[in-house]
């Protein structure tokens, strides 16, 4: 039996699962989460529940989202171990890799220096995650994984301006700003280029590598072509029909500019090859303009019952 934690952007993507959500457990309580391991002893786990959010909830919250994260990751791992999860999966983030490290990121680059300032809170305690898994694995004999994603987006993610990730935030911005006819406006100069895999596309390559018992450590999941903000913003822009004035607040902060991936770890546990010789993942991924008409389309369908 299959439990995944988190039934929100990632979790909601994997089917014929159990849940373990936030508002049926608190996990941050160790004492609750080992409640729920109890009851529905699973054999295998994907773990995708965490405190998350965009450029400006990190900046400002930084000791919740650690305290939130480590507690959640800690409580999670240990209740894998105490009752003999088989195979599990924790997500990272390319947001744990060092803020100065030669590109493209792979697997081995995570520890080589000081995560980004910008959201060094919830990155240091996704890296203790990846710490604590291998750790584990080696004291314990255990068969855990981690795998680090790109920019995720899709059905089912939070739109809070706040809170969300970027593409949802600048989803809900735009939608606002068309409602109440005033102009789009965007943190940054939009210059930063960011890799985005469609949520579907992501649990499809996690759950093929979760019964792939010879494969434990860690693993990059993403779609490695690049796009600005800006390129993002003319997507929305479009697909919403926004017709207002876009504003880029330059005096805001951009974060990184820059956090290109290798995905040749993931094409040799596949042995597959995801990306043609151009880079690009010829169909075997959603493209960005596909991904974000569905999740447009998605996010007015369910407007009711948003995460905002």
């Amino acid at each position: 039996m299959i439990l995944v934690t988190g039934n929100g952007l990632l979790g909601s993507q994997f089917d014929d699962c159990i849940h373990l959500s936030s508002k049926s457990c608190d996990m941050r309580r160790q004492k609750k989460v080992e409640h729920w391991f109890e009851d529905y002893r699973p054999t295998h786990v994907i773990h995708t529940a965490a405190k998350v959010g965009g450029l400006g909830a990190n900046m400002f919250n930084q000791a919740e989202f650690f305290y939130d994260n480590i507690m959640i990751n800690t409580n999670i791992i240990e209740a894998c171990r105490k009752y003999g999860v088989k195979r599990a999966c924790f997500f990272l983030s390319t947001c744990v890799f060092p803020d100065k490290v030669e590109y493209p990121l792979t697997e081995e680059k995570i520890h080589l220096g000081p995560s980004h300032p910008s959201n060094y809170g919830y990155s240091e305690a996704k890296r203790a995650a990846e710490v604590m898994v291998r750790a584990y694995n080696k004291q314990y004999g255990l068969e855990y994984f981690c795998v680090i994603p790109c920019n995720v987006y899709g059905p089912n993610d939070n739109f809070s301006i706040d809170n969300g990730h970027v593409i949802p935030s600048l989803i809900r911005k735009c939608d606002l700003a068309k409602k109440n006819n005033t102009p789009l406006e965007i943190w940054g100069d939009g210059s930063p280029k960011r890799e985005f895999i469609y949520s579907k596309d992501l649990a499809k390559y996690t759950k093929r590598i979760l019964f792939d018992t010879n494969f434990t450590g860690n693993v990059i999941i993403s779609n490695p072509e690049e796009y600005s903000i800006r390129q993002v913003v003319r997507n929305i822009v479009t697909l919403m029909d926004f017709k207002g004035e876009v504003i880029y607040k330059t005096d805001k902060p951009n974060g990184q500019l820059r956090k290109p991936s290798s995905i040749a770890k993931l094409e040799s546990i596949l042995e597959e090859q995801i990306v043609d010789e151009d880079g690009r993942c010829d169909g075997k991924m959603t493209n960005l303009w596909d991904g974000l008409e569905e999740t447009i389309e998605w996010y007015y369908a369910n407007y009711n019952r948003l995460r905002i």
